[in-house]
Formats: structure tokens, sequence, C-alpha cells
């Protein structure tokens, strides 16, 4: 018996080869869960291929995994800035599943557009930050939590966030302002949808192994230097108490724990997975 028998789930963002999208998917599949997996290209998240050379499969690499585990998937591309997309995924969803009763906002911008100066930020990459994490939180959770109302589902909402959601950091200015709304937004629809037993909760990890930190080795001409993210990488491990950096199994551990039935009373928090790095 799994702590998600009978349940489906929705993960946004999890076609990244070594995402968090993925892992999540995956746990979930373990615990009995049948998935709905949506990524904006089919193949995720890709900045360099620092992490390993070749071809990935994507989002249908990731069904392929879940279907193997013995769970039902489906999967589409779609953007979470987009209300008509989504609506479009949660409709298929509940024509091939008749009901969805967990949510995983796991969806990022690429984790190059802020890193600069709030001087030098462009207007663009402001927009594209905000509007692919914290207006696509906001869009798909809309979208999601109409259909458990309707159906009188007692759901699980849980959006990933970031330690940068808890602290500001320089040349942060959108990533950390679209973390940090995620948490008030977080906090608001917790207290909307408790009376329908809907708990919303936030995950809040630290820097982890994904595709994400390829922005580690941009040289400032924009050409990709390996041994400076693995210098970078090994810098923000000895910084951290336990360590280590984050492995995604450990936010999909925590994901899975808010998702079953042991945390039916926990709702509106924020849970640190960063090995101490952050504390409150």
């Amino acid at each position: 018996m799994g702590r998600l028998d009978n349940k489906v789930a929705m993960v946004t963002g999890a076609g990244g080869e070594h995402g968090l999208g993925r892992a999540i998917a995956r746990r979930f599949a373990e615990e009995g869960a049948d998935l709905v997996l949506t990524d904006v290209i089919p193949t995720g998240l890709r900045v360099s291929s620092a992490l390993k050379p070749g071809a990935w499969g994507g989002i249908e690499a990731v069904a392929d995994e879940i279907r193997k585990r013995g769970r039902r998937v489906i999967t589409e591309i779609a953007d979470v800035r987009s209300a008509a997309e989504m609506a479009k995924v949660v409709s298929r969803a509940l024509e091939e599943f008749g009901r969805i009763d967990i949510l995983v906002n796991n969806a990022g911008a690429p984790g190059s557009l802020d890193r600069t100066l709030v001087v030098d930020l462009p207007e663009e990459s402001w927009d594209t930050v905000l509007d692919t994490n914290l207006k696509g939180t906001f869009i798909t959770s809309q979208a999601v939590a109409r259909s458990m109302l309707e159906r009188g589902v007692r759901g699980r909402i849980i959006s990933v966030s970031s330690q940068w959601g808890k602290k500001g950091g320089a040349r942060r200015a959108a990533y950390c302002a679209s973390k940090f709304g995620i948490i008030g937004f977080t906090q608001s629809l917790a207290q909307e949808l408790a009376s329908a037993g809907i708990t919303v909760n936030a995950i809040c990890p630290s820097a982890a192994e994904t595709e994400r930190l390829d922005h580690m080795g941009l040289r400032a001409d924009g050409s990709f230097d390996a041994q400076q993210r693995a210098e970078r990488i090994k810098q923000t491990a000895a910084a951290t108490p336990l360590g280590r950096i984050a492995r995604p199994s450990d936010v999909a551990e925590v994901a899975a724990f808010l998702a079953g039935d042991a945390a039916e009373y926990i709702t509106g928090q924020s849970i640190n997975v960063t090995g101490g790095g952050v504390m409150h």
C-alpha cells in the first residue's frame, strides 16, 4: 500500500532530466499515484549539457518511467503563464481521471534570467521570471482548486518556492520577488481553501543538483564552464551545515509527505529543505 494509492497528481515543469519535477513525479508513482505531467517544451529545461551530454527524451521519457511503475499518466506541453493552456490541461485530466487530488506547482523560469543588478535588469527578464514563477503558480492553482471544489476533493496544493523566498539576495531580485510571492500566495490560498479540507503548502529548497544550476557555469561572455560550475557547487556545499547541496529526491520526499494523509493538519506552511542553510 502506497501513501498516494488511487490519487491523481498533476506536476508542472516535469520534463527536465535532472529536475525536481521528474523526481517528484517518480516518487508519487512509487506511492501509487497516477500522474498528469506538463512542461513548456518537450525536453524540459536545458541551459547546457553540463550534467549529462546527449539526447534526453523529456516529458515523454518521464511518462515512460511512470508507466513502468504500473501507473497511468498523461502528458501535455503547456505554458503555466497561459490560463487557456492550463485550463485545457485540467480539462483533459478530468476527462481521463475524473479528478485531480494533488497539484505540484514546480514549473520555473530558467535560472540565468535575473542574475544581474537591479539597475541593469531588463524589464522583459523581470516579467518572464515573475510571470512563470508567480503568475504561473496562481493560474494553475486557480484552475485545479476550482476542480477540487466542484468535485468535493479534499486535495493538496504544493508549490515549489525557494530558500530565496525567505531572504533577499543580490543579483536575484526577480527570483526572490517571485519566490517570496509564492509564500504569500500559499498562506492566502490555504486560508481560503481550509474549510473545504484542501491544504496548501510550499517547499523551500536550497540549491539542488538540477539543470537550474547550470547558470553557475556561465561566464560573462555567455559561454559555459563546467569546472566553474563544479567549483561553485563545491563552495555552496561547504557553506551548508549538512555539507552538501540538495538532491531532487530530498524535495520529492517532502512533497510526497505533504501530499499524503499524514499531512492533513499541515497547511499554509513553507517548509525548508536546505540542509540547515536557512532555519526560519
